[in-house]
């Protein structure tokens, strides 16, 4: 795996959280990375601390990201998740601001300004319109705008939400690319969200709680290149 690269719309994130461990989601990371090629999909894999190494070793065309980190210099900090660590380990980058794990503006600021010393890039979750623009000014390398009370419920964003938070966030910075997500329950959804507007989209549970999460992560990074290209006239 290269380190250095930029991630390309259109674009698809899983994040299978503590749905699944070990084997399973190595399977999983095995299958979207297949996808990945396949449709020429850049894929981000928002993997538990645990599975970095293992995950970013055995795949080519993913970008393996962390969870979370602190934004602790080496040294002292007991359970702190370091940034150099997750670096070294495999990680490509980091999410922050999940709503299961939020963080004040301050710290994501600070956590932000660490990853770029050590090249990591950034995806910063917003729930609101106003949120979306304070962190686009810290200029991360993807904003994720996703309802909070949607994640998980299997009803996705409206289109005047897509619409107002992405050129929020664009008349801000157009070099941010922009996930659009929550409620992603099938690849109808993700065909949807690219083709209206997003630049990408992504699932946790659709996937997670998948019979087949491999099969499912592989219709959805194909209705990513189906949406993009007939969005594009392809």
């Amino acid at each position: 795996m290269l380190q250095g690269r930029k991630i390309r719309a259109p674009f698809f994130e899983i994040g299978p959280k503590q749905y699944l461990y070990g084997d399973r989601i190595l399977e999983l990371a095995l299958a979207a990375d297949r996808a990945a090629k396949e449709f020429d999909v850049d894929v981000i894999f928002t993997t538990p601390f645990c599975d970095i190494r293992r995950i970013a070793e055995a795949t080519e065309r993913l970008f393996v990201s962390a969870p979370h980190m602190d934004p602790i210099p080496v040294g002292r900090g007991l359970a702190d998740i370091l940034p150099e660590s997750i670096k070294a380990a495999g990680a490509e980058g980091v999410m922050l601001n999940h709503v299961e794990k939020p963080i004040s503006f301050s710290v994501m600021q600070k956590t932000i300004d660490r990853a770029a010393q050590i090249g990591l890039y950034v995806i910063a979750i917003a729930d609101t319109i106003e949120e979306a623009k304070a962190i686009a000014a810290l200029n991360p390398a993807i904003i994720t705008a996703e309802q909070s009370e949607l994640i998980g419920s299997g009803i996705v964003s409206e289109d005047h939400y897509i619409k107002i938070t992405t050129d929020a966030i664009k008349s801000v910075n157009p070099n941010i690319l922009v996930l659009q997500g929550a409620g992603i329950k099938n690849e109808d959804d993700v065909y949807r969200m690219i083709f209206i507007g997003s630049e990408g989209t992504g699932t946790s549970s659709a996937v997670g709680l998948a019979d087949d999460p491999g099969m499912m992560a592989y219709k959805m990074i194909r209705a990513v290149r189906r949406a993009w290209d007939a969005r594009h006239g392809k």
